[in-house]
This record gives C-alpha cells, structure tokens and sequence, in this order.
C-alpha cells in the first residue's frame, strides 16, 4: 500500500495476545474459517504482515502484489472479503473496483489506504466498497473492521438463504395447492370463502372466483348444515378442536347434485391480523383453514358392501338377515299395540322347469320381474325378502285379524294370474303361499317362518297356486315331509331305489311285446315306496334329474343282462320327466349310455307325459330329433289330458301314444269317454302311430280295446310290476 506504511510489529507475544484480546471483544460469533480474504497491495512487507494478522485470528488469507494480480485471483477463485490499496502502478484500486462491479462478483471490499480524503472516501462507496480505513491504523481497527464486514456478510448471506428457502417453501407450497388432489380452503371468522384452489372446478364444477366472499352455508348440502357449522365455528385449537367430519357439497352439475368430502381443518390465529374474535379461552381467532377430500367413490363402495350384505344382489330384495331384523322389530311393535302381524312364505311353483328349460339367464330375469310385482303389489311398510332361489318371505305388519293376511295372499296370486313376457316367451307362474299369525301361531321370528313354510307345503301336496294357513296338524305333515326329503337323499347314495318292470301285451298275439321300466324306493324301514309319495317332492328339490339318470342307467344296463342271457328282445321303455327333458345334454347323456352298453338303439323307448312336453316345446323338438337319430323311440304318456291343440303330433318324431287310464274308467259308465278312446286309435292310424292303452284292469275295458282295433294294452289285469328276478322269469 502507497504512502506512509507503519511499522506493525505483531510478532511479538505481547503484542499478538493484545491483538486477540481487541479482536475478541468485536467478534459476534462468526465461522471465520469459512471466510475467504484477499489482501492486494503492491507493498510485499506489508502483505506478509497483514496476512499473518489476519490468519492469526482465524481468517483463510492469499495476498496478490497489485491490482493485476488481484484481479487474476478474482477470476480464479471466491473471495469472501478483499482488502484493498488504492495507489498501486498500472491498475490501482478504483480499477480492481471498477471490474469487481463489473464482473458482479459476491465480494465485499474494505478499502484500506493512506488517501483517506472525504472525496476519496466518497469515490470508494460510490465505487462499491463496504467499508474504508485509512493508513496508518491500528491492528485491532483492521480486526475489528474485518470482522464486522464479516458478520454483515454472514447476516446478508443468511437472509439470502432464508429469502431462497422462503421462495422455495412458497413455490412448492403454491405447486402442492395448485396440483392437490383435494379441496383446499380458507374461511373467514364469518364463515365466508377466503381462498380456494381449483380443484374445486375439476370437482364440483365451481371456478374459486365464484365462491370467494360466498358464505360455506352456500356450497355445503342442507342436510349436512348442522355439521358444517359445527366444524367451521370451532374455536377450540389442539386435541379439544374437530377434527375430521364427512359432509357434501352440492355439485353445479344437477345430475351429480352432491358429492361426499372428508374435510380436515385447523384454526387460525393470528394476533397481528386487525380485527379478529375472541375464542372461549381467549385465543385470537381469524378463521379456519382446511382440506376436503373427496371420497364420493369410497361412499359408494361402503354403500354397496352394506347392501350386499343386507340384500339380494340379483332381486335387489332384503335378504334374511334384513328380514330377521325388521321381524324382531314388528314383533316388538305388535306386541306394544296389541296387534297382529303375519308371515307369508311363498314358493314359485314350476320354477325349476322354467330354469332348467329356458336357461339361467331369463330364470334370472324372471326372478327380478317377480320381485317388482311382488313390490307393486303390496304397501311399502311390508317386507319382501329372497330366501332362496325361488322362494320368498313376506311381513305383513299392522294387521287387525287373520282374514286381512289372507286378502294379501289373494292379491298375490291375482297379479300373477296374467303372464310375464320375456324374451318373446310368454311365462305363466303361480305361487304356493304358507301363512303363519302373531301372535296366533307363534311368538319368536323361527317359529312363524317356520309354520309359514309347513303351511306352504301343505298347499303344495294339494295342488299348489293357493294358500293356506298354518294349523297345528300340519306338524306331522311337514315333518314326514321333511323327513321324506332326508330319506330321498340317502336313498340316491345307499342304492335304495330299483326298478320294477310291467310288462306290455299284444292281446291279439298272446305275447309280451314290451316292459316299462318304473322306479321304486325299497325304504330299509317303510319298506316299497311307490312313485307318488316321492317323485313330487324330489322334483321340488331338485332330486328328480338325480334319480331320472339312475333309471336310464339301470333300464340300459339290465336290458344288455338280459341280451346277454339269450332272452328274446323286447322294447325297454324309461319315463323321462319334465326336468330331465330340460337338461341342455339329456339326449347326448342318453345316447352315451346305448354306446357303453352297447344296446340295439330299437330297443330303448322314452316315455315323456304331454304336460310335460309341452312347458317347452322349443328346446324338446331339437333333443328330441337327436334322440331319434340315435334310434331311440319316443312315446308320449298321458296322452288326451294335458293339451287342447294336437298339431304338435306332426312336428315331433313320435312313434306311440299312450292313451291316460282316465279314460278307461268310465267306459261303462260314459260312452262319450269311450269314444275318445276310439278317436285317438283312428287318428293314430292315420298319422302312422301306435297306440297303447294303460290301467286295463277289467275284462270289460280289454274287450273294449280289442274291438275298436287295439291291440297293445298294459295293466294290472294282464301284469303288475315285478322286481327284476320275477320278470327275469317270466321273460325265460
């Protein structure tokens, strides 16, 4: 440095520990090791010395000798801090300030020179220096200048840093607001819009700008008002405050018209804010602040899973859980009021069928088309449940005596008098209805269903579509019928049925021309069981096609026995039922069983009942067909009795008609009767069918029979029934 240059001495010990002691009085608890000074000077003496100065109270030092110098250290490194001569040859001072504006680097300058003029000083802060001490100085004027420099420079640093976390903070802040899945809200200490993001438009449709100065009352959903006064009225903080609350808001779509929030919120204080409330404990309160996420979907889900599992999903009736419930409500309500209450159990009769020969799907469409009709039938304070696949449960609370259960009964069945069209079939159904009373017939919700269910039964064993109320004898009907139900279904695994074989006579030969195979049930303890006390209820359960396929098999693999025995061949026929007739591979299941048995296809016949034939004439032709083209024959059973139209004679494959034994027990009494029989023969004979006429059980009708030209008969006049061995016997 030019001019007047004082002698320092430093070095000595004393002299270095009065220096640290001034030194430690201005330092303000900077890190002075991470600060980076740069002496420039042309004065090499007073380099070294100023160095050694500056390192000895913690500082990192490089000295430059000249502006040049300097400003080649600048360019190469950070400099913190620069302590700067001004008269130097070839670029002084103002130079080396000049380019450090320049160049704009982050360098604070303390100019330190013997020129310590006003001007000069001026020129120097205009130039962008910090500070300035001028020559000579004392070494704790440097130190003290150094480290004030210094801590500006930390305190600026540090206010820089926190101005560039402050923007970050924000920036993400604003990035978080902007792009929140959620609503995100403030409102005022009168419940007034303050702020919204524009989630709100993605999510109800609303620009924020519509809603800012809008009162909440305005967006949330009347019903839920109560609790979000609740919520944005808090004025309680920490634990004590609410929380989390679910709420809607109304959407600007009136398809949509609401949604479902969970909103998160907090309060906001702020004492600084002009005006402001006064909370309970006297916290300062500006208003809330708050997230609304919407969980619309996750509504809609917990809704489904409580109705799944309160109803059934395919009719969309309460199922028996409900219906327990809302039981043991009105039995509680009747017995407060002194009133009655009733129980229908109801069955579709025939379903099974429906299923089986139109298919699943509109057995399903069928069963939702019942429902509604069930539910536009009666009031809505009564309740009607699915138990079952074709089954239902019906309350009837609220009822002064018995008659008014049976007059919802009766509308029951009316409004199913008339069909339901579906899929261009037109299906007729009927109902089989069990009614039990409170408190008449029982007192707990087991019992009435289960009496409602005995009664049903017992309108069913007397023809169905009706009903009845339960009685005390129905007790032991239903359970022999239920204990009819178990016995069926260890018959089919303990081998109990078997088969019986009446034998078919040509009167006019003298000669056995054929068997009917028919199923009896040897009961290890009722011992034989005849058809009629069991085929009807195994149809209901769904048995029937079970015991259908255990006939076929044992009529095929007896008849093979008796091929295989030399026994001259005779025809084998097997009824088949409605049911089995309705399964989707009957024919293909058949024609496996003469493959494996390996039986002449003539031999085997299928009896099918015109009833039966005739609850789907669309899906029995094409079986039918097959059947035929396997060999097979067909007969039809109980013919005259089950249709008024006979052009299906000419559309199906038949080979027999088997004229109903109705017909024969009136032949002495009604000749009309009588001539029916002999219309059907000559009818057959002009379509090219045969004729065989069954129940003969008196010589008179087998006189009859013989003199209107027929000749094939079966009856207990001419053979019964015979198990296997006996037959076996008869045939050798």
């Amino acid at each position: 440095m030019s001019g007047t240059k004082p002698s320092i001495q430093y070095r000595t010990t004393a002299g270095l520990s009065s220096i640290m002691a001034n030194a430690n009085k201005l330092e303000k608890d900077i890190e002075k090791t991470s600060y980076q000074i740069l002496i420039i000077d042309d004065n090499i003496n007073l380099l070294y010395s100023t160095q050694a100065l500056v390192e000895s109270i913690g500082y990192s030092c490089i000295i430059a000798d000249g502006g040049e110098a300097g400003i080649n250290v600048l360019n190469s490194i950070p400099i913190d801090i620069v302590l700067l001569d001004l008269s130097m040859p070839e670029v002084d001072g103002y130079s080396v300030l000049k380019y450090i504006q320049k160049k704009e680097f982050n360098t604070d300058v303390i100019v330190v020179s013997g020129e310590s003029t006003f001007d000069n000083a001026t020129n120097v802060f205009k130039s962008g220096a910090l500070d300035f001490l001028g020559k000579p100085y004392k070494s704790s004027q440097l130190i003290s200048t150094i480290d004030n420099v210094a801590y500006k420079r930390g305190l600026k640093l540090n206010l820089k840093a926190m101005q560039v976390q402050l923007e970050e903070s924000e920036r993400r802040y604003r990035f978080i607001v902007s792009y929140s899945p959620d609503i995100i809200y403030m409102i005022d200490h009168r419940g007034f819009f303050t702020f919204l993001n524009d989630r709100i438009t993605d999510l109800l449709g609303y620009k924020p700008e519509e809603l800012i100065g809008e009162h909440f009352s305005s967006l949330v959903h009347e019903d839920d008002l109560m609790i979000a006064e609740h919520i944005f009225n808090e004025r309680r903080t920490g634990d004590r405050s609410s929380q989390n609350v679910e709420f809607r808001l109304k959407s600007s779509d009136p398809e949509v018209q609401s949604k479902h929030f969970e909103s998160s919120s907090i309060v906001i204080e702020l004492c600084s804010m002009g005006v402001y409330e006064e909370s309970d404990d006297g916290t300062p309160y500006l208003g809330t602040y708050g997230v609304a996420r919407d969980i619309s979907e996750r509504k809609k889900d917990q809704e489904m899973i409580h109705f799944q599992a309160y109803h059934d999903l395919l009719t969309r009736l309460p199922n028996r859980e409900l219906f327990l419930d809302r039981m043991h409500l009105a039995i509680s309500q009747a017995e407060r009021n002194k009133a009655k209450l009733a129980v229908l159990f109801l069955d579709m009769d025939g379903f099974k069928f429906i299923n089986d020969s139109l298919g699943h799907v509109i057995g399903d469409s069928l069963l939702q088309r019942v429902a509604f009709r069930l539910q536009e039938t009666l009031r809505d304070t009564d309740t009607i449940s699915r138990i079952g696949g074709d089954e239902f449960n019906i309350l009837i609370p609220e009822l002064k005596n018995r008659e008014e259960a049976g007059l919802v009964a009766e509308k029951i069945l009316s409004a199913f008098s008339h069909p339901i069209i579906l899929d261009h079939h037109e299906i007729t159904i009927s109902f089989s209805i069990g009614i039990s009373v409170f408190p008449d017939d029982a007192t707990s919700t087991e019992e009435l269903i289960k009496n409602s269910d005995m009664a049903m039964y017992h309108i069913k064993g007397r023809g169905k579509n009706g009903y009845e109320f339960f009685s005390d004898h129905m007790q032991s009907i239903y359970q022999y019928r239920h204990n009819i139900e178990q016995d069926i279904r260890k018959a089919l695994d303990n081998d109990q049925f078997e088969a019986y074989y009446q034998p078919q006579y040509d009167i006019n030969a003298q000669k056995i021309i054929g068997l009917e195979a028919l199923i009896r049930w040897n009961h290890p303890e009722k011992g034989l069981i005849t058809p009629d006390e069991f085929i009807p209820i195994a149809e209901e359960i769904g048995l029937i096609c079970e015991i259908g396929r255990y006939m076929l098999k044992t009529g095929c693999k007896q008849l093979k026995t008796w091929l295989d025995e030399g026994i001259k061949p005779l025809k084998l026929s097997i009824n088949v039922s409605a049911y089995q007739l309705a399964e989707s591979n009957f024919d293909v299941v058949l024609c496996d069983l003469i493959k494996k048995y390996d039986i002449p296809h003539h031999l085997l016949m299928v009896e099918i009942t015109e009833t039966s034939l005739m609850q789907d004439m669309e899906q029995a032709i094409p079986r039918l067909k097959n059947l035929v083209k396997c060999g097979i024959g067909i007969c039809i059973d109980d013919f005259g009795v089950g249709y008024s139209s006979l052009s299906y004679l000419q559309i199906l494959p038949i080979d027999i008609l088997k004229v109903d034994r109705s017909f024969l027990s009136c032949i002495t009494e009604n000749h009309e009767k009588a001539c029916i029989i002999k219309a059907i023969v000559a009818m057959a004979r002009e379509l090219e069918l045969e004729v065989v006429v069954e129940g003969v059980e008196t010589v008179k009708q087998l006189n009859y029979i013989k003199n209107i030209g027929c000749t094939i008969v079966q009856g207990f006049l001419l053979g019964r029934p015979l198990p296997v061995n006996e037959v076996s016997k008869l045939l050798k």
